[in-house]
């Protein structure tokens, strides 16, 4: 059991450590690339996309010293289940309002479901 909560804090943390350095470094290009969504180079929306992204990067960072430091295990896990299933509820809040989104965001809204509940689960078996 303990190299499952290993392995899902670890897929967790690098997916958002990678998502957060990546976005932060080059917002344009990368929403682009990943997501098909086009940035115009607007201070506002950049700052925006760059709050988000950091976001993502430390609490990355939070869930990957989960892994290595016991103390923060559950700590991690808490943070990655808030983090993965609100970026979820929040993408599947704008399906109902706003529509279907491309192909790309629905693979995202998918790994952040499984991931999140992935979370969920090896939090409650730490408590338990």
């Amino acid at each position: 059991m303990e190299i499952i909560k290993i392995v899902t804090l670890s897929i967790s943390g690098l997916l958002l450590l990678y998502g957060g350095i990546s976005r932060i470094s080059n917002p344009v290009k990368i929403y682009l690339k990943n997501s098909g969504i086009k940035l115009e180079n607007e201070v506002n929306v950049l700052s925006e996309a760059r709050g988000v992204s950091s976001v993502m990067l430390f609490s990355g960072i939070i869930m990957l010293l989960g892994t290595i430091v016991p103390e923060l295990t559950i700590t991690s896990f808490f943070v990655a289940t808030l983090i993965l299933l609100g970026f979820a509820f929040g993408r599947s809040l704008s399906i109902a309002l706003d529509g279907k989104p491309n192909k790309l965001l629905v693979q995202g809204l998918i790994v952040e479901i499984v991931l999140g509940s992935a979370n969920v689960f090896c939090l409650v078996t730490s408590l338990v």
